[in-house]
Order: C-alpha cells, then sequence, then structure tokens
C-alpha cells in the first residue's frame, strides 16, 4: 500500500494592486497557519512571508492558530471574508479533518478553496541520541519487551496513520503521542521524553543536522542526499510502504477566481526565486510542485477519500 499523504503549505493573497474598494494602507494579509511554531508548516510561512509583502506590497501577518488537528484555524479562514486578505497555510492532516473529528467546525472541501499545491517531502522517524535506536529493525526488537512510544503533530496526521500502519505490519505495539504541532512534538522527542517521532523531513532536518535527533528511517521512494545513512522503508523490510507530507494554500470559499489566481501568481514568484527555491529544495527536502487551484483540487479531493477511509479502518479519533 502506498502511504502518500502527499504533505508544507502556506496561503496568500493577490498582486501588487490594491483590492476594489479598499485603500492601499488599509490592506493586510492574515495568513493563518492552523499549527504552533516550530512545525514545518510555520517554517514556510515564515520562509515566504517577506517575499510575499514585497510581492504584494502590503503587510502578511502570520497567525498561529492551533487545535483539532488543524481544524480551529481552518474554520476562522472559512468563516473570512473572501476578498483576497486571509488564506491559509496547512498540510497533509488537513484532508482527515471529517473523518477524524466527530463534528467538523467546517466542510474542508466546500467551505475553503484550494490555491496551490507547493511540494511533497517524505516523512521520517527519528530518535533522540540518548535512545538506543540506530535503526527500526532496534525499534521493532525493543518493542517486542515492552511498547515503544513516539510523538506526532497530532491524531490523523500522515506520521500517526503511517506509524500505526507499520506497527501493524512489524507485529509490535508503538504507543502514539499526540501534539497540537510539530513543534511540541520536536522538543520532546529531542529531550528523550519520547522514544521516536515521526514527521516530514522538513520539519526534523535542522535537528537532525544540528545532532539534537538521528533519523533511523525514511520513508520516501530511496535515500536523500540530506540522509545518506538512514535506511528506506523498503531497505527496512516494507516494500511499497512510502508516507508523503504535502503542504497547500487555500482561501475562503467565494474568493473571486481573479484574486485566486493573482494569489497564486504572487506565491510562484516568491518560491521560485532563487533563495526561497533553494531553501525549500536543500534545507527542507520539499519536491516543488507548484500547483495550480484545479490541479490541487483534484489531488485534494483524492486524499480525503484515501486517508479518510485509514482513519476509519484503524478508528482513529481526533483530539
Amino acid at each position: 500500500m502506498k502511504l502518500t499523504r502527499r504533505a508544507v503549505t502556506a496561503g496568500l493573497v493577490v498582486s501588487m494592486g490594491s483590492f476594489p474598494g479598499q485603500a492601499q494602507s488599509q490592506r493586510q494579509i492574515n495568513f493563518i497557519v492552523p499549527f504552533p511554531p516550530g512545525g514545518s508548516v510555520d517554517a514556510l510561512a515564515r520562509l515566504i512571508q517577506d517575499g510575499l509583502q514585497q510581492r504584494l506590497n502590503a503587510p502578511v501577518i502570520i497567525e498561529n492558530r492551533p487545535g483539532a488537528n488543524g481544524a480551529i484555524g481552518a474554520a476562522a479562514v472559512a468563516k473570512a471574508t473572501p476578498d483576497g486578505t486571509t488564506l491559509m497555510a496547512t498540510f497533509d492532516s488537513h484532508s482527515t479533518i471529517p473523518a477524524l473529528l466527530e463534528k467538523p467546525p467546517l466542510n474542508i472541501e466546500t467551505d475553503l478553496v484550494p490555491v496551490m499545491l507547493v511540494g511533497k517531502a517524505p516523512y521520517i522517524v527519528a530518535t533522540s541520541p540518548q535512545k538506543p535506536f540506530k535503526t527500526f529493525a532496534d525499534v521493532v526488537k525493543a518493542a517486542k519487551d515492552k511498547p515503544v512510544s513516539y510523538g506526532t503533530s497530532g491524531p490523523g496526521s500522515s506520521g500517526h496513520l503511517a506509524m500505526v500502519m507499520l506497527g501493524r505490519k512489524a507485529g509490535v505495539p508503538l504507543d502514539h503521542v499526540p501534539y497540537k504541532g510539530a513543534g511540541p512534538a520536536i522538543n520532546d522527542a529531542m529531550g528523550g521524553h519520547v522514544d521516536l517521532i515521526c514527521a516530514s523531513v522538513a520539519a526534523l532536518l535542522p535537528q537532525i543536522e544540528a545532532g539534537t535527533l538521528r533519523c533511523i528511517m525514511q520513508m520516501g521512494p530511496e535515500r536523500l542526499k540530506a540522509l545518506p545513512d538512514a535506511q528506506t522503508t523498503k531497505e527496512a523490510g516494507f516494500p511499497d510502504f512510502l508516507a508523503e507530507a504535502w503542504w497547500g494554500i487555500f482561501a475562503p470559499k467565494g474568493t473571486p477566481d481573479p484574486i485566486v489566481k493573482q494569489t497564486y501568481d504572487a506565491l510562484r514568484d516568491v518560491i521560485n526565486s532563487p533563495v526561497v527555491s533553494q531553501r525549500l529544495r536543500e534545507t527542507q527536502q520539499m519536491q516543488l510542485l507548484l500547483a495550480g487551484p484545479q490541479e490541487f483540487a483534484t489531488f485534494f479531493a483524492k486524499e480525503v477519500i484515501e486517508w479518510g477511509k485509514v482513519v476509519r479502518d484503524n478508528n482513529i479519533k481526533g483530539g
């Protein structure tokens, strides 16, 4: 089974001119990140913030609104005026909201408009250097004696779902410790408070390069240049098993098509700039896609179906 929760991303608005009926000095772009600071979505938003401000000639204000697997921030975006002044950066776990929450505060398929699918990158499993695990085989061996814990950005995230599937395939118990975003999970993993963390390479690579975390397995089809010593899932004995994060940008339902296009064009220009594109490719190991609204909408609809089934089949509930 190909686990491709194909997840950092962001949201934004228009081009250089003022919006109809607004004075230039009154413009402000509210850039919602529905997760805490420190995760890959937050990192992406802050990486493109300055370029967006220059491209749009307006202040871009990042607001972290975490909770309910990203649903709280997403609901705020859905209720915002659809004039291009509110957008959202989110990632793969967004597609599990309908299956994960008993009463979601929004309909993710109709209350938001896809703007751009920014890119994707593999999930990885890492551990503190204080822990004894060097490979996933070490984890499996240890888990046969006592449960091994792992942290993720929250219930229903690709990291969570991937580890559920891996634990079943390996036949060992793996105890999930959900967090409200990757940032808090990373902190606890570095401190050894959980045995493992499963998150995107975009979120964990800085800590791995700093030596505060050690990668023991990567879930992409081949070894990344930045992680040449870490096995892939196939090499670890799990053929045809992949888990990839994706990042995307959404706007409120009803945002006019011209504004969506202007927003997409602005994002494309910023992300294609040499500094930003290099950092995304190298620092976050992201494969840039820059897919437009229609292609992103088709992709997202498939994600909702595929990952919703995994959530329901495994009786996973939101926090």
